[in-house]
């Protein structure tokens, strides 16, 4: 099933609680947090008391994407919050290894996330025990911007390592996608999609939203019917 998560950095934040009942109300299935600290990416956002806060406004599973130095320190702080995903950059820290056990031992998914010009092989170790890796199509650090092509690319490559290897590990995609260019992103292999202010800067965004849905239904239709169709023959 593919997901599409509306990220709240592009949301109204003197009424995040109403912006997060709308797109509930339009079926969104997962929320996604962007946590930075003005040192990793050169924007500063929320922390834990906020995630806090945002657990108590939504019983929505919260995806937390830590763009923050030495994420391991943090990761009991973001647990307790109420995080019920929590993805780290391979970037950011050296003991890759360790925070995602930490992030699995406490019953969260664990994620890894790549910058667009950080290769495949910095995952290929970790591959086997992460719930999904998120590939960055922008260069982290704010949102509205454009989708970086070649980033369709590295989503097709992640896709056959997985499948080569039979794992049960979705990828995640982050950055620049709308109504315009989602098609092509599922194409690729995503299956869980970050948009932020192609729905919270529309001027409907329950309806943006939809129509994203929309797209990915019928997607997931015509695959299920084109998988159906080679097992036939």
């Amino acid at each position: 099933m593919i997901d599409i998560l509306p990220s709240i950095l592009s949301a109204d934040f003197a009424h995040l609680a109403d912006e997060i009942r709308t797109v509930e109300e339009a079926g969104a299935t997962m929320l996604h947090v962007d946590v930075m600290d003005g040192h990793f990416v050169p924007n500063i956002t929320i922390g834990p008391p906020v995630i806090e806060c945002i657990r108590k406004a939504t019983s929505l599973p919260l995806d937390v994407h830590l763009m923050i130095t030495e994420p391991e320190r943090y990761l009991r702080s973001f647990i307790d919050a109420g995080a019920d995903s929590i993805s780290v950059q391979v970037e950011s820290t050296v003991h890759l290894d360790r925070a995602i056990q930490y992030i699995k031992n406490e019953d969260r998914n664990a994620g890894v996330v790549l910058n667009p010009a950080t290769p495949l092989t910095m995952v290929e170790e970790v591959l086997e025990n992460v719930d999904h890796v998120l590939i960055m199509s922008v260069n982290p650090g704010f949102g509205g911007q454009k989708f970086i092509e070649y980033s369709l690319d590295k989503i097709a490559r992640l896709k056959e390592m997985i499948e080569e290897a039979e794992l049960d590990c979705r990828i995640e995609v982050d950055g620049g996608i709308d109504s315009g260019n989602l098609r092509e992103v599922l194409e690729a292999g995503a299956e869980m999609i970050v948009v932020g202010s192609h729905i919270f800067h529309a001027e409907d965004p329950a309806e943006a939203l939809r129509e994203l849905f929309r797209i990915a239904r019928q997607f997931e239709g015509e695959s299920s019917v084109g998988s159906t169709a080679r097992f036939e023959s």
